[in-house]
């Protein structure tokens, strides 16, 4: 016996819609509501940010906070996880940077790999951002571009000296180094649809 179908009956049309149109909406509440998570978030935290950095410039002194390499008493990273701000100037990119690399921190800020040094110790600082949110501006950027960590403890200068793709399990990239470096680590292509398949890696070099 043959069977053929004919689709869905024109009364189960409506409700097919229905289901359609409440997808759309729960998707699109979403997205609003990352959107505006993510900025409330950087917003609170580059104000906690600030107050602190008042506090040590008004200790220490604006000069020697932006010399130091650690001073002494200040907390590498906040109890709430914050460690500072990252600016690449010419790409007007900043963001908050947060210590881990989970989802949600990545959705809110750029993260500290855990477990990597951190801004003004000697080895790889290692930090993570997503390709279509804090690190988009990466697609553009160039060697010599300067790299600006603020933190708790001061400010730190890096300069881009190479550009890489990688594959997701070259773990290489964050390999320990005597001198004091920089590897800022995002997905690519950039406009890829879904998961991209490989990492595009920033090295640079601290700024003497």
């Amino acid at each position: 016996m043959r069977v053929v179908w004919r689709g869905p009956s024109k009364k189960a049309l409506p409700w097919i819609e229905r289901s359609f149109f409440a997808a759309a909406i729960l998707l699109l509440s979403y997205c609003a509501f990352v959107v505006v998570d993510s900025q409330v978030f950087q917003r609170r935290e580059s104000v906690i940010l600030q107050h602190m950095l008042l506090d040590r410039n008004a200790a220490a002194g604006p000069l020697q906070f932006r010399r130091a390499t650690l001073t002494p008493g200040a907390p590498a990273v906040a109890a709430s996880g914050l460690i500072g701000r990252i600016q690449i100037p010419r790409l007007a990119l900043s963001a908050v940077v947060i210590e881990g690399d989970d989802s949600k921190t990545l959705r809110r800020a750029v993260g500290h790999i855990t477990g990597t040094p951190l801004p003004g110790q000697t080895g790889n600082v290692a930090l993570t951002g997503h390709r279509d949110t804090f690190f988009r501006p990466l697609r553009n950027v160039r060697p010599n571009d300067v790299i600006v960590v603020t933190t708790l403890q001061g400010e730190y200068r890096y300069r881009v000296v190479s550009t890489k793709i990688v594959e997701p399990d070259n773990v290489s990239v964050l390999d320990s180094s005597d001198s004091q470096i920089l590897t800022l680590v995002t997905c690519y292509p950039f406009y890829f649809v879904g998961a991209a398949p490989e990492r595009f890696i920033v090295r640079a070099e601290r700024i003497a």
